[in-house]
């Protein structure tokens, strides 16, 4: 009997990964971090593997990392080159075409 449930486990395969939800991660990290549960006893828990856990816990701390070493306050604006360039580009041809139109076509 368990030899035939070990067959059927190996022809099967590895088992589809299951999908948490934001909340759930969030939720998992809480109490895995508070001590509430055991890495192996959420794993267990909420049926993933627990390099699911550790994931988990890698990436909430690699965010709050990031956030923590940005500066205070809004980001600076970044100046857009290509942009600007076009934005010359254009004034130079409105200068020309009024130049080579003259006043007299415009109105």
């Amino acid at each position: 009997m368990i030899r035939e449930e070990l067959l059927m486990s190996e022809s099967q395969g590895r088992r589809r990964p299951r999908v948490l939800s934001p909340e759930t991660k969030w939720e998992i990290f809480l109490q895995v971090t508070a001590g509430v549960l055991a890495q192996a006893d959420a794993a267990r828990k909420w049926q993933v593997d627990v390099s699911t856990i550790i994931a988990i816990r890698r990436t909430a701390k690699d965010a709050a990392m990031a956030a923590f070493a940005r500066k205070p306050g809004r980001p600076g604006k970044e100046r857009d080159w290509q942009l600007e360039a076009a934005r010359t580009a254009i004034k130079a041809q409105a200068i020309e075409l009024a130049v080579i139109r003259g006043k007299s076509g415009w109105g």
